[in-house]
């Protein structure tokens, strides 16, 4: 049977001495989704990326990439055949050609699609004589997921792939993923921009402080999050209502906000029997998720 699972971790950390770039996190990244991973700056993405791709060792912990161990060497290596990866700087040979670029990466893949290599260089536009060096960054982008799309990849990984690009190279990325994904081919990348996330992906991961705090569909957080502001006669006890379906609380007096992540049907049957004279409750955009929970108090 297939494993559900493209990327699974378990308490995977990472040190580099006093700082905990990663701690204890729990990953699990489904097969067939495209998967936004939600930080900011600094808040271990990229960190993670590395372990999975074993470009660093994790401290402690374990990793799964396609059902294989990240720590072992072999089995790193074979799970790295089947995944392509788009680095936040796009890295390439800067002194070849786009077409000698191509060539080169090419000559490495039995399973090269030469027809996703002739539709992608006539959407993107990309020159062929011009050396990598002279591309804009967008263009560059634009080669190195031609690149990594014509292999034929089971999973895709992106770390930060909008960077510096401009709204025009924005827009033909995030189809580009639509696109990766509609051929079958996983979707897993790394962003601080929530708008591109909330366009394109059906699962968000939200890591902060090298730790996960958000993992739900984009479906799931239509659905069940919350925002419940409720009215008291007398001033609530805050710490009554925290609990594990609670992502946060504000007490204000005898108002209470909540933003809840299930079950907010009861939760508010919760707040009548404990006397409210008032609720309201409203959806919340996963720009509200995100920035409660990487708040500091989250």
């Amino acid at each position: 049977m297939t494993d559900p699972w493209v990327i699974e971790t378990a308490a995977l950390t990472k040190r580099y001495g006093d700082l905990e770039a990663v701690r204890q996190l729990d990953l699990r990244v489904a097969s067939g989704h495209i998967t936004g991973f939600l930080g900011r700056n600094g808040a271990g993405k990229s960190t993670t990326i590395k372990m999975l791709l074993g470009m660093s060792r994790p401290t402690s912990g374990s990793g799964r990439l396609l059902g294989l161990a990240i720590d072992d060497a072999r089995e790193s290596r074979e799970a790295r055949r089947h995944v392509a990866y788009v680095a936040e700087d796009k890295q390439t040979y800067a002194y070849m050609t786009v077409a000698q670029m191509i060539a080169f990466t090419r000559s490495f893949y039995d399973d090269w699609r030469p027809e996703v290599e002739a539709r992608l260089l006539k959407q993107y536009d990309l020159p062929l004589r011009r050396r990598v060096k002279a591309l804009s960054k967008g263009m560059r982008t634009k080669l190195a997921l031609l690149l990594a799309l014509a292999r034929r990849p089971k999973l895709l990984i992106l770390d930060e792939p909008s960077e510096g690009l401009d709204p025009v190279s924005i827009e033909e990325l995030l189809q580009s993923l639509v696109g990766a994904a509609a051929d079958g081919t996983t979707v897993f990348f790394s962003s601080h921009q929530i708008a591109e996330v909330e366009r394109v992906a059906d699962h968000v991961c939200v890591i902060d402080r090298g730790r996960l705090v958000v993992d739900a569909s984009l479906d799931e957080i239509r659905r069940e999050f919350r925002r419940l502001e409720f009215a008291f006669a007398a001033q609530p006890v805050e710490s009554d209502w925290r609990g594990e379906d609670v992502s946060s609380i504000q007490a204000n007096g005898r108002h209470l906000t909540v933003l809840v992540k299930r079950n907010a049907d009861a939760i508010v049957e919760r707040a009548y029997a404990a006397g409210a004279t008032s609720v309201e409750s409203t959806a919340v955009s996963l720009r509200e998720v995100f920035l409660d929970a990487v708040s500091p108090q989250a």
